[in-house]
């Protein structure tokens, strides 16, 4: 039989069979798997001490930005009033934030346990821990305006406390 010059030659077929054991393999495995996931997280809130101490001082690494109902704001490190702001204008918060953390890179102020990483960037081996107070009933949003300045000034992590856990 003779080829004709325009005719139907060999048309290229795609095997799928290897694709399609390969999906299968790849669904039994997320199968398997899937099991192990967590259906849920628990999360534990701090108990009430009943044995406070309340001569315990505070570490004068600690700084604390207490949020009042009159939308006012102040930084406080280590139990001493650094600055005062305003939920609306949080900006000296960030900037006496960002001169904390400048300070302590600068003396070489660092974490407890982290004196001795000469193999970690400074940035991360000072403190910069915030905790940020604000009324139980407070407006979130009100909140994550100061959240955000502080964040902005390079606090990492930021925890939030409300009046309600004061002993």
């Amino acid at each position: 039989m003779a080829m004709t010059a325009g005719g139907a030659g060999a048309a290229p077929n795609i095997n799928v069979t290897p694709l399609i054991d390969i999906l299968l393999v790849l669904l039994i495995i997320f199968m398997v798997i899937s099991p192990l996931k967590p259906a849920r997280f628990k999360t534990l809130v701090p108990e009430k001490s009943e044995n406070l101490n309340a001569n315990a001082k505070q570490s004068p690494l600690t700084l604390i930005v207490n949020i009042k109902k009159d939308l006012s704001a102040e930084l406080v490190k280590g139990g001493n009033h650094v600055v005062d702001a305003s939920v609306n204008d949080p900006s000296p918060l960030g900037s006496a934030l960002a001169t904390e953390f400048k300070a302590r890179r600068e003396q070489q102020n660092w974490k407890a346990g982290f004196e001795s990483r000469a193999d970690l960037p400074p940035d991360l081996r000072i403190e910069k821990t915030v905790f940020i107070k604000a009324p139980e009933n407070f407006k979130y949003g009100d909140v994550v305006k100061v959240i955000d300045a502080v964040k902005g000034a390079g606090a990492d992590p930021v925890g939030l406390q409300t009046e309600a856990l004061e002993p």
